[in-house]
């Protein structure tokens, strides 16, 4: 993979070339690139009518709307834009005269920073829950908490997970089961529940040394096991198109 990646960067404005075999072709494709910054939207958000989600097949609901966020990965912007996107998702929800449920999606989220978790998580809670508990090796624990005035706080919701929600995302999840928030919906997470402190060597070399591990509010410890959801459901292996997952997430919120 790091070969690969070598080989695609380069300069900014410069071309280069991937030849692409897609599925079910038997000749490659030569596919040119003007070579860029990437930057990658973490936030989105939407209010929709559930009649207008063209992944989901529920036409007994089609009138009804509900609010759904994804969350890509947690970056160095991500509060930023969670708090842009926030009270942007708050705005449309008033405009439209309210919503059914919200649909926080975390799948394939792979994690970040313990604060930026709880960051996210307070969006949810009220203050002073519990979001998540380190626990170092010497047995210290240190309780972080919702730590500011979330704006749904009451809305009903449920949260998507699968196997590559991981770390900061895991936590989130917990922490929102665990406080009686949301229902978890999807496949079991990817099970990473260490605490880790990144070094700079210098010279470009670094060092992740783990420091701790990280409990949900209950005290489960999700390392290599994950996090199993309340509701397990299978991606549709035979129409892409169809999000079952989300289509099953919406239908507990309307139950």
């Amino acid at each position: 993979m790091s070969e690969a990646v070598d080989k695609i960067r380069g300069p900014k404005g410069s071309v280069v070339t991937l030849t692409v075999l897609h599925k079910d072709s038997k000749t490659p494709t030569d596919i040119k690139i003007t070579r860029g910054v990437v930057t990658i939207k973490s936030v989105d958000s939407w209010v929709k009518k559930i009649g207008d989600i063209n992944s989901v097949k529920l036409p007994q609901y089609k009138d009804e709307k509900i609010a759904y966020i994804s969350l890509s990965q947690f970056g160095d912007n991500t509060n930023d834009d969670w708090l842009s996107m926030a009270n942007s998702l708050n705005s449309k929800i008033t405009d439209a005269g309210g919503v059914k449920g919200l649909v926080f999606d975390l799948r394939n989220n792979p994690g970040g920073y313990l604060t930026d978790a709880s960051f996210v998580a307070s969006e949810f809670l009220n203050q002073g829950a519990t979001v998540v508990i380190e626990e170092e090796a010497g047995g210290k624990k240190t309780v972080l908490t919702a730590d500011r005035k979330g704006l749904f706080t009451t809305i009903p919701m449920v949260v998507l997970i699968n196997k590559g929600s991981a770390s900061a995302s895991e936590i989130v999840a917990g922490a929102l089961r665990d406080n009686k928030r949301a229902q978890l919906i999807g496949d079991v997470s990817f099970g990473k529940g260490t605490v880790q402190e990144a070094q700079d060597l210098g010279s470009g070399a670094g060092l992740h040394v783990t420091i701790a591990k990280w409990l949900t509010p209950n005290g489960t410890w999700v390392n290599g096991v994950g996090l199993t959801p309340d509701v397990l459901v299978a991606v549709d292996t035979k129409d892409p198109s169809h999000d079952a997952q989300l289509e099953k997430a919406i239908s507990e919120l309307l139950k």
